[in-house]
């Protein structure tokens, strides 16, 4: 377990936006106990560093431009569990939240959040902890009581193998256009699954869709 008394939190910085990286580097160079061990504007990036440098804690933007943090997150996780993940984001909206956790996230908290609280949830989730932020805590509890009234059936055996990948990469938190690249689909082709999932699941949300697919994996 770190303390700050004896070994700094090692810290990568995971953001496309250059003054956005210069502004955190410079707020958390100047607190005692966590260090900036290193930068990534992309997806590859972000990977190839934390392979390299092994950080404790990363700082994650959700979306970055030749991926997503959150594809990011999973394969960093997978190498280095030990790692620990917060989401710093401007996205606060039900399939972001939902697939951080689902990617096995230790925090999410919004860009809006003041130096001190940062510095805090850099601290807790260094020690194990895990923290979401006050505006995002609502939804992600109310999603997990979600998968409890779900239907484990309703509609399962309806969907074709088509329906159930795009379902799968729904849960990974993809954009259609992101699904439509993986699957060798265009756009509206990839709409028109999603509309076909919904009728038969008898849902309306791009997160119940995932909460759907998490309950019956789990």
């Amino acid at each position: 377990m770190l303390t700050t008394k004896t070994q700094a939190i090692r810290v990568l910085l995971v953001d496309d936006h250059e003054v956005i990286r210069v502004g955190l580097r410079t707020v958390l160079g100047q607190t005692q106990g966590v260090a900036v061990i290193g930068e990534a504007g992309t997806m590859a990036e972000a990977v190839q560093q934390a392979q390299r440098l092994k950080p404790d804690v990363i700082l994650m933007d959700v979306r970055l431009p030749d991926g997503s943090g959150i594809d990011a997150c999973r394969e960093i996780l997978g190498a280095l569990p030990g790692t620990r993940v917060i989401f710093l984001t401007s996205y606060a909206d039900d399939d972001s939240v939902l697939a951080a956790v689902l990617a096995g996230a230790h925090g999410y908290v919004l860009k809006e959040i003041d130096s001190p609280a940062l510095l805090e949830a850099i601290r807790t989730v260094a020690k194990g902890q895990s923290i979401l932020d006050s505006h995002v805590t609502e939804r992600a509890l109310r999603w997990l009581r979600g998968l409890h009234d779900l239907p484990a059936t309703s509609g399962t055996d309806q969907l074709s193998s088509q329906e159930e990948r795009v379902v799968a990469l729904v849960a990974e938190g993809k954009t259609n256009k992101e699904i439509a690249v993986a699957l060798g689909l265009s756009d509206k082709t990839v709409k028109n699954y999603l509309a076909n999932v919904f009728q038969k699941l008898r849902i309306t949300r791009r997160a119940q869709a995932a909460a759907f697919f998490v309950k019956r994996q789990g």
